[in-house]
């Protein structure tokens, strides 16, 4: 059995013990927490459809890595994260201690690495038929020919079919045309330091691109709450942020590896 085989048939047995849930019709739509956004999207991010997600420059693939996490936090239900096992080496690893920290639950979160785009794809298009998946995270480096405007039709009606949400994660890409609900750019952004000049709130250039079927303007900076898992307007420099108290500290926890 070859590598991606073995991957696929490893996937498909942990998202087969993840908690079922119903397919949806109409897309339901999750608030961001950003009023300005939710409003430009007509009450939020859909489920059940694909979004996608630009790091134009190979430098914002962090920012635009970590908004895919929040957004899957958002949505919520299990993860499953597909990657090119021959990017790591120049893409890095996901950082499990990070993922923590933003709100991710390592516990629903599966991680899959395949040999190639085309192998992504395949899995991809398997994952985002099950139900028992909230969300599925696509990540493609640059600009694969196996991904073309019919390979996101075919993600796109599996999404519609199933209620998974699937994130498109494009690293260092360029936005050509395709069957995605919505495209994001995503860049890097300084973000206000909290009291006694603790690290601040992660904080985001977000551009809308694109709405299928509605206009698409919009540019925001965004703050990610990990406490309240919910993107807010930057907070104004000098200004006093509520901290727990006693905020659990995140622990290197593993991610599960299929493959």
């Amino acid at each position: 059995m070859n590598l991606e085989s073995s991957t696929l048939v490893a996937l498909k047995r942990r998202v087969a013990a993840m908690e079922r849930r119903a397919p949806t019709g109409k897309a339901v739509r999750v608030a961001t927490g950003h009023g300005d956004i939710d409003a430009a999207l007509s009450g939020g991010i859909a489920r059940g459809r694909v979004h996608e997600i630009f790091a134009l420059d190979v430098g914002d693939a962090g920012s635009a890595t970590g908004f895919a996490g929040m957004l899957a936090v958002r949505l919520g239900g299990g993860i499953v994260w597909l990657r090119e096992a021959a990017v790591v080496p120049s893409g890095g690893h996901l950082h499990a201690p990070g993922l923590v920290e933003i709100g991710v639950d390592p516990a629903r979160l599966l991680l899959g690495l395949l040999p190639d785009p085309l192998s992504v794809l395949r899995a991809a298009a398997d994952v985002v038929r099950c139900a028992g998946v909230g969300v599925a995270v696509i990540e493609l480096h640059r600009d694969p020919k196996a991904l073309d405007l019919t390979a996101s039709r075919r993600l796109a009606l599996a999404a519609e079919e199933s209620g998974v949400t699937a994130l498109l994660l494009r690293i260092a890409a360029t936005p050509v045309a395709s069957a995605a609900d919505t495209r994001w750019a995503v860049r890097s952004c300084a973000s206000q330091p909290l009291p006694a000049n603790a690290p601040g709130h992660p904080t985001f250039d977000l551009e809308l691109l694109r709405q299928r079927g509605r206009g698409a303007d919009g540019r925001w900076q965004v703050e990610w709450n990990r406490e309240q898992a919910v993107f807010t307007s930057p907070t104004p420099s000098g200004a006093v942020v509520a901290v727990p108290a006693q905020r659990p500290v995140a622990a290197p926890i593993p991610l599960r590896r299929a493959g």
